[in-house]
């Protein structure tokens, strides 16, 4: 009798030492999911409240001294996707308008069969934009890398940036980090709201990226040599 009790005594032990290890490690998951969510959130709400002031559309936004346009997929054959077309329409409003002097192009050119930069320029100028208006910068591998590059490399200390509607917050919060007075303009003619709805993890990781950027300030893959392709854009004479 004794000895049954002891090993049931045992038995009981074994299953509650089993048990509050689960309960903690279950515990311990829980808040560190809470914790991750409320991370990303709060990026994703800080970021568009304290860039909110910022967002304008061509008509309604103050002159700067040059557009950054940010470069997107181009397709085989160096046609621009929907999201790219749309945001060098932006740009070229922009200029037309007088509201820029230039516009720099920024975008992945890290293997020798992609190009963005080029793939932009060359849609501009089907479009009537003259080439001397239009500075490159083929090392703009993240927003983050294209707006130090931006500052550091090009000289840009006031722009207008130019994305879609949803990272447009983002973007203009990292060219101000870094020391760019910026607004931004932001598409909204593609339809992104499947997209959206399906990435909407992806959008608050790179919110929460943009936040890490700003805090943190890494050093950008290339910098190089200060140019002179945005001053020389800026100075060139538009064609009446």
């Amino acid at each position: 009798m004794i000895m049954q009790f002891r090993a049931a005594l045992s038995s009981a032990r074994k299953r509650v030492a089993t048990w509050f290890p689960a309960r903690r490690v279950a515990k311990i998951c829980l808040i560190g999911f809470v914790l991750v969510l409320v991370v990303l959130i709060g990026s994703d709400l800080g970021i568009r409240l304290a860039e909110r002031k910022y967002e304008f559309s061509v008509d309604s936004a103050p002159s700067a001294d040059v557009a950054i346009v940010f470069g997107a997929e181009v397709k085989a054959g160096g046609k621009p996707s929907g999201y790219l077309a749309a945001r060098l329409e932006l740009g070229r409003k922009l200029l037309e308008a007088g509201k820029v002097k230039a516009l720099l192009l920024t975008g992945d050119n890290g293997r020798p069969d992609y190009d963005e930069p080029t793939a932009m320029r060359a849609w501009l100028i089907d479009h009537g934009v003259p080439a001397a208006k239009i500075a490159l910068d083929y090392a703009g591998f993240s927003t983050y890398e294209s707006c130090v590059r931006a500052h550091d490399i090009f000289g840009v200390t006031s722009a207008i940036a130019v994305t879609q509607d949803f990272s447009l917050p983002r973007t203009v919060a990292m060219c101000r980090a870094v020391g760019i007075d910026a607004t931004g303009v932001g598409d909204d003619t593609q339809p992104h709201s499947d997209i959206y709805r399906k990435n909407w993890l992806r959008d608050q990781l790179a919110d929460t990226k943009a936040v890490y950027s700003i805090l943190v300030r890494p050093e950008p893959k290339f910098l190089g040599k200060q140019e002179t392709s945005v001053r020389d854009a800026m100075a060139a004479d538009s064609p009446r």
